[in-house]
Formats: C-alpha cells, sequence, structure tokens
C-alpha cells in the first residue's frame, strides 16, 4: 500500500457519477473531480498514466516509466505524485523498486462525468437535425 492515503471522495465523485447533463455537480463534487482533471491536463502526466493504463498485468515499474521519458527521476516522481494524490493511480514498494496501477473507479468517474451521449440523441441538436425544432 501507498503511504499516503487516497482522498475519500464525495459520493457523487465516485463509481456513480452521473453525466453533466442529468444533473449539477454540488461544490464538492466539482471540486473533487477537477483535481483529477487538473491532474491529467499535463501532458507529461497524461502520457504517465496511459503508459500505466496499457501495460499487460495492470501494473508497472517506476523504472519502466523513467526510461520512457527523457526527463529526470525526480520529476517523474513529482508526476506520478501529482496522479497518485488525485487518486488517479495507486502504488506499492517492492524491495527498491515503487509499483504504480490505475484506479479504475477514480478514472469511471471521470469518464463518466463527461459521458453526455444519451444528451446529444435527445437535445437541442438532434432537434434540429431531425426539423422538429426552431
Amino acid at each position: 500500500m501507498s503511504k499516503r492515503e487516497v482522498p475519500v471522495l464525495p459520493a457523487a465523485a465516485g463509481c456513480c457519477t452521473t453525466p453533466m447533463t442529468d444533473e449539477a455537480l454540488t461544490d464538492a463534487a466539482a471540486a473533487s473531480l477537477a483535481r483529477g482533471f487538473k491532474a491529467l491536463g499535463d501532458p507529461v502526466r497524461l502520457r504517465l498514466l496511459s503508459l500505466i493504463a496499457s501495460r499487460a498485468g495492470g501494473e508497472v515499474c517506476v523504472c519502466d516509466l523513467t526510461d520512457a521519458f527523457t526527463l529526470t527521476g525526480p520529476t517523474i516522481s513529482h508526476h506520478l505524485r501529482v496522479l497518485r494524490e488525485a487518486g488517479l493511480i495507486d502504488c506499492q514498494r517492492r524491495g527498491t523498486w515503487v509499483y504504480y496501477w490505475i484506479v479504475p473507479a477514480r478514472l469511471a468517474a471521470l469518464s463518466q462525468l463527461l459521458d453526455v451521449s444519451a444528451a446529444t440523441a435527445t437535445g437541442p441538436a438532434a432537434a434540429t437535425a431531425t426539423g422538429s425544432a426552431r
């Protein structure tokens, strides 16, 4: 387990997040979800998350992550810490190496918030496309 605890997310920011087109977010849910989106707003962190998520077996050693970049080890560690503090990844130390994996529920919450596919099928754009709206 990691030394730092992943912050507890409000219920609205957990795995049962509804799309933003269904209901407005609470202040707490918006703040929690914004941390995840902010963490993903950096190209290095987005690439790190992609490398971790796409690894066969579901986890990757930090040594493999640092080899994929021209950045220094401390810089990679900083980006991994930001992802961990946002609750997007978790880690475990095994001997001298640290292994990382994604937190699927947290990524699902971010994904579900942006899922507006149902709204686009019934929203004003759909009505305009069928000629029923003015």
